[in-house]
């Protein structure tokens, strides 16, 4: 019997220690997806927090048919996209803003660096995003992949393929 459906069961009937285990057990996973997804800590967290708020939000309704880390993978999902939303319209002011410490030109070309691979990740298409983050950051398999994202196997291979390209084109650029 598959672990996360005696935990679901338990949480549903107002099991504390469950809901506990449960979230012990896939808190951190969500929380590194997060974190590939927005590179600010502090709002990767409170993605993680209101990815577990709306699982449980709808815990009542929920059939573990597949695998829960898909499912939650999927809000976690929805709620970066709307991040990614959100990011878009104030992108323009971050980058008119200027650093205020004097750091030395190491840390600064490891900042801007890093900045150039945040802004390439971030101006790819969330489809594209979403594939490369669970394939090189979460080191996801093509096959849970396309679990996760309800999609074809032939359509993630094309998708890391073309954000590959893309990712390339972009930080040749900088």
């Amino acid at each position: 019997m598959n672990s996360d459906f005696v935990l679901i069961m338990k949480m549903k009937r107002g099991d504390e220690a469950a809901l506990e285990r449960f979230v012990r057990k896939y808190y951190q996973i969500i929380l590194n997806y997060c974190n590939y997804h927005c590179f600010d800590g502090s709002y990767a967290e409170d993605l993680t927090q209101e990815t577990f708020a709306r699982f449980f939000e709808k815990l009542s309704d929920y059939r573990c048919m597949g695998k829960t880390l898909n499912y939650l993978y999927t809000i976690a999902g929805n709620l970066c996209r709307d991040y990614y939303k959100k990011k878009k319209e104030s992108l323009l002011e971050d980058e008119q803003k200027e650093p205020e410490d004097k750091a030395g030109k190491q840390e600064i070309d490891r900042v801007v660096e890093k900045n150039a691979i945040e802004e390439a990740l971030a101006s790819l298409p969330f489809e594209m995003r979403e594939v490369i983050i669970l394939y090189y950051f979460e080191e996801r398999k093509l096959s849970e992949i396309a679990d996760i994202l309800h999609i074809g196997l032939p359509l993630v291979k094309y998708r890391i393929r073309q954000a590959k390209m893309k990712l390339k084109g972009l930080l040749k650029e900088v």
